[in-house]
Protein backbone atom coordinates (compact mmCIF):
# COMPACT_ATOMS: atom_id res chain seq x y z
CA UNK A 1 0.00 0.00 0.00
CA UNK A 2 1.59 3.38 -1.07
CA UNK A 3 1.75 5.69 1.78
CA UNK A 4 0.92 9.30 1.74
CA UNK A 5 3.35 11.89 2.01
CA UNK A 6 4.78 15.23 1.43
CA UNK A 7 4.53 16.19 -2.77
CA UNK A 8 7.38 15.64 -5.14
CA UNK A 9 8.97 16.67 -7.87
CA UNK A 10 9.77 14.37 -11.24
CA UNK A 11 13.09 13.81 -9.27
CA UNK A 12 11.79 13.26 -5.87
CA UNK A 13 12.84 15.89 -4.08
CA UNK A 14 10.70 17.13 -1.79
CA UNK A 15 8.55 20.25 -2.73
CA UNK A 16 8.33 23.08 -0.25
CA UNK A 17 5.06 23.66 1.71
CA UNK A 18 2.87 26.07 -0.65
CA UNK A 19 0.89 28.55 1.87
CA UNK A 20 -2.90 29.07 1.61
CA UNK A 21 -3.80 32.43 2.55
CA UNK A 22 -6.97 32.53 4.87
CA UNK A 23 -9.25 35.24 5.24
CA UNK A 24 -10.88 35.77 8.74
CA UNK A 25 -14.59 36.33 6.98
CA UNK A 26 -15.74 39.85 9.05
CA UNK A 27 -18.95 39.19 11.08
CA UNK A 28 -22.28 41.47 10.10
CA UNK A 29 -23.10 42.62 13.91
CA UNK A 30 -26.46 42.04 14.52
CA UNK A 31 -28.85 44.76 15.09
CA UNK A 32 -30.04 45.47 18.93
CA UNK A 33 -32.88 44.16 20.07
CA UNK A 34 -35.83 46.00 20.79
CA UNK A 35 -36.03 47.17 24.15
CA UNK A 36 -39.00 45.52 26.26
CA UNK A 37 -41.95 48.23 26.55
CA UNK A 38 -42.13 49.18 30.32
CA UNK A 39 -45.34 49.52 32.27
CA UNK A 40 -46.78 52.42 33.32
CA UNK A 41 -46.76 52.81 36.73
CA UNK A 42 -50.35 52.95 38.36
CA UNK A 43 -50.37 56.50 40.70
CA UNK A 44 -50.80 55.19 43.95
CA UNK A 45 -54.15 57.05 45.97
CA UNK A 46 -53.30 58.17 48.93
CA UNK A 47 -54.10 56.10 52.16
CA UNK A 48 -57.24 56.20 53.48
CA UNK A 49 -57.41 58.33 56.30
CA UNK A 50 -60.23 59.44 59.22
CA UNK A 51 -61.09 61.02 62.28
CA UNK A 52 -63.40 60.56 65.22
CA UNK A 53 -63.49 63.50 67.73
CA UNK A 54 -66.28 64.65 70.26
CA UNK A 55 -67.71 68.35 69.61
CA UNK A 56 -65.48 71.22 71.25
CA UNK A 57 -66.44 74.02 71.77
CA UNK A 58 -65.13 75.52 68.16
CA UNK A 59 -67.01 73.15 66.42
CA UNK A 60 -70.21 73.85 68.16
CA UNK A 61 -70.03 77.16 67.66
CA UNK A 62 -69.61 75.76 63.70
CA UNK A 63 -72.68 73.97 64.47
CA UNK A 64 -75.26 77.03 65.53
CA UNK A 65 -77.31 76.52 62.35
CA UNK A 66 -77.79 72.88 62.76
CA UNK A 67 -77.86 72.32 66.33
CA UNK A 68 -79.43 73.58 69.43
CA UNK A 69 -81.21 73.54 72.77
CA UNK A 70 -84.29 70.79 72.53
CA UNK A 71 -82.98 69.30 69.77
CA UNK A 72 -83.03 65.81 70.49
CA UNK A 73 -79.48 64.03 70.91
CA UNK A 74 -77.13 66.23 73.13
CA UNK A 75 -73.65 68.00 71.72
CA UNK A 76 -71.86 65.34 73.47
CA UNK A 77 -73.38 62.27 71.97
CA UNK A 78 -72.34 63.29 68.91
CA UNK A 79 -68.96 62.96 66.67
CA UNK A 80 -67.27 65.25 64.28
CA UNK A 81 -65.72 62.47 61.50
CA UNK A 82 -63.53 63.25 59.35
CA UNK A 83 -62.24 61.31 56.06
CA UNK A 84 -60.93 61.12 52.74
CA UNK A 85 -62.90 60.72 49.64
CA UNK A 86 -62.05 60.84 45.97
CA UNK A 87 -64.05 63.51 43.99
CA UNK A 88 -66.12 63.47 40.46
CA UNK A 89 -62.39 64.22 39.28
CA UNK A 90 -60.47 61.65 40.84
CA UNK A 91 -59.02 64.13 43.45
CA UNK A 92 -58.60 63.37 46.67
CA UNK A 93 -60.54 65.14 49.46
CA UNK A 94 -61.31 65.11 52.99
CA UNK A 95 -64.84 65.50 53.96
CA UNK A 96 -66.47 65.94 57.43
CA UNK A 97 -69.85 64.77 58.78
CA UNK A 98 -71.11 64.66 62.28
CA UNK A 99 -73.01 61.53 63.77
CA UNK A 100 -74.27 59.97 66.73
CA UNK A 101 -71.40 58.44 68.70
CA UNK A 102 -72.78 55.19 68.48
CA UNK A 103 -72.59 54.36 64.60
CA UNK A 104 -69.25 56.86 63.96
CA UNK A 105 -66.88 54.13 63.90
CA UNK A 106 -69.09 52.05 61.73
CA UNK A 107 -69.52 54.87 59.37
CA UNK A 108 -65.80 55.21 59.24
CA UNK A 109 -65.63 51.74 57.80
CA UNK A 110 -68.55 52.83 55.32
CA UNK A 111 -65.90 55.78 54.06
CA UNK A 112 -62.84 53.53 53.84
CA UNK A 113 -64.54 50.76 51.73
CA UNK A 114 -66.16 53.47 49.51
CA UNK A 115 -62.68 55.18 48.88
CA UNK A 116 -61.35 51.71 48.17
CA UNK A 117 -64.37 51.30 45.56
CA UNK A 118 -63.03 54.52 43.85
CA UNK A 119 -66.68 56.00 44.44
CA UNK A 120 -66.85 59.36 43.91
CA UNK A 121 -68.59 61.47 46.53
CA UNK A 122 -69.13 65.39 45.31
CA UNK A 123 -68.06 66.99 48.57
CA UNK A 124 -69.08 66.07 52.40
CA UNK A 125 -69.21 69.65 54.60
CA UNK A 126 -71.30 70.23 57.88
CA UNK A 127 -74.55 71.25 56.54
CA UNK A 128 -73.95 74.71 58.84
CA UNK A 129 -72.46 75.61 55.70
CA UNK A 130 -75.96 76.14 54.03
CA UNK A 131 -76.94 77.55 57.19
CA UNK A 132 -78.96 74.36 58.20
CA UNK A 133 -80.96 74.98 54.92
CA UNK A 134 -81.48 71.11 53.21
CA UNK A 135 -82.71 72.28 50.36
CA UNK A 136 -79.31 74.23 49.35
CA UNK A 137 -77.17 71.34 50.49
CA UNK A 138 -79.02 69.26 48.16
CA UNK A 139 -78.37 71.72 45.49
CA UNK A 140 -74.90 71.74 46.45
CA UNK A 141 -74.61 68.23 45.92
CA UNK A 142 -73.00 68.13 49.51
CA UNK A 143 -72.92 65.11 51.35
CA UNK A 144 -74.51 65.30 54.82
CA UNK A 145 -75.50 63.37 58.06
CA UNK A 146 -76.55 65.27 61.87
CA UNK A 147 -78.71 68.28 61.03
CA UNK A 148 -81.60 69.09 63.73
CA UNK A 149 -84.88 69.03 61.59
CA UNK A 150 -88.42 67.38 61.17
CA UNK A 151 -88.97 65.25 58.50
CA UNK A 152 -89.42 65.79 55.04
CA UNK A 153 -92.92 67.54 54.80
CA UNK A 154 -93.39 66.56 58.89
CA UNK A 155 -93.26 67.51 62.26
CA UNK A 156 -91.93 64.39 63.67
CA UNK A 157 -87.62 64.31 64.13
CA UNK A 158 -85.81 63.19 61.15
CA UNK A 159 -83.44 60.44 61.91
CA UNK A 160 -80.84 63.01 60.68
CA UNK A 161 -81.36 64.81 64.02
CA UNK A 162 -80.40 62.05 65.97
CA UNK A 163 -77.29 61.59 64.09
CA UNK A 164 -78.08 58.20 62.42
CA UNK A 165 -79.14 59.12 58.81
CA UNK A 166 -76.95 60.26 56.44
CA UNK A 167 -77.52 61.92 52.96
CA UNK A 168 -75.13 60.52 49.72
CA UNK A 169 -74.85 62.66 46.39
CA UNK A 170 -78.03 64.29 46.85
CA UNK A 171 -78.38 65.39 42.77
CA UNK A 172 -77.19 62.11 41.43
CA UNK A 173 -79.82 60.77 44.10
CA UNK A 174 -82.89 62.69 44.54
CA UNK A 175 -85.28 62.07 46.59
CA UNK A 176 -88.40 60.91 44.68
CA UNK A 177 -92.29 60.98 45.03
CA UNK A 178 -94.71 61.13 42.61
CA UNK A 179 -93.64 63.23 39.99
CA UNK A 180 -91.82 65.31 42.64
CA UNK A 181 -87.69 65.14 42.43
CA UNK A 182 -85.85 66.99 45.10
CA UNK A 183 -83.33 68.24 44.13
CA UNK A 184 -84.92 69.72 40.29
CA UNK A 185 -81.65 69.00 39.35
CA UNK A 186 -81.48 65.56 39.73
CA UNK A 187 -84.64 64.72 37.49
CA UNK A 188 -81.88 63.25 35.10
CA UNK A 189 -81.28 60.80 37.56
CA UNK A 190 -84.89 59.96 39.01
CA UNK A 191 -84.21 56.67 36.23
CA UNK A 192 -81.26 55.48 37.51
CA UNK A 193 -79.22 55.72 34.46
CA UNK A 194 -75.54 53.95 35.30
CA UNK A 195 -72.78 57.21 35.99
CA UNK A 196 -70.73 57.78 38.29
CA UNK A 197 -72.05 58.73 41.93
CA UNK A 198 -75.32 57.18 40.80
CA UNK A 199 -76.77 54.50 43.51
CA UNK A 200 -78.25 51.24 42.77
CA UNK A 201 -79.49 47.88 44.45
CA UNK A 202 -76.93 46.29 45.91
CA UNK A 203 -74.13 48.02 44.42
CA UNK A 204 -70.95 48.81 46.39
CA UNK A 205 -72.67 51.82 48.44
CA UNK A 206 -75.57 49.96 49.43
CA UNK A 207 -73.58 46.65 50.52
CA UNK A 208 -71.03 48.66 52.44
CA UNK A 209 -73.51 50.61 54.20
CA UNK A 210 -75.45 47.07 55.01
CA UNK A 211 -72.65 45.65 56.26
CA UNK A 212 -72.23 48.76 58.88
CA UNK A 213 -76.09 48.22 59.78
CA UNK A 214 -77.27 51.42 57.72
CA UNK A 215 -80.86 50.69 55.39
CA UNK A 216 -81.03 52.14 52.18
CA UNK A 217 -84.21 54.43 51.09
CA UNK A 218 -84.24 53.30 47.51
CA UNK A 219 -85.43 50.45 48.86
CA UNK A 220 -88.66 52.05 50.34
CA UNK A 221 -91.50 51.97 47.98
CA UNK A 222 -92.46 55.64 48.33
CA UNK A 223 -91.06 57.54 48.28
CA UNK A 224 -87.71 56.64 46.79
CA UNK A 225 -85.03 58.49 48.77
CA UNK A 226 -82.13 57.30 47.08
CA UNK A 227 -79.61 59.66 48.75
CA UNK A 228 -80.99 58.41 52.32
CA UNK A 229 -79.42 55.81 54.29
CA UNK A 230 -80.26 55.11 57.86
CA UNK A 231 -79.49 53.03 61.21
CA UNK A 232 -82.96 52.67 61.40
CA UNK A 233 -85.04 52.40 58.19
CA UNK A 234 -86.66 55.70 58.34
Amino acid sequence: MTGCGPAADDGGRALPPVEVPFTIPSVRALPPEPALPVAPSATALPMFSSAIVPIDAALAERMSASWREGCPVPLEDLRYVTFTHVDFDGVVRTGEVVVHADVAEGLVGVFAALFEARYPIRQAVLVDEYGADDTASMYADNTSAFNCRPVTGGTRWSEHAYGRAIDINPVENPYVVGDHVGPRTGRPFASRPDEPGVIHADDVVVRAFAAAGWQWGGYWDSPKDYQHFSTTGR
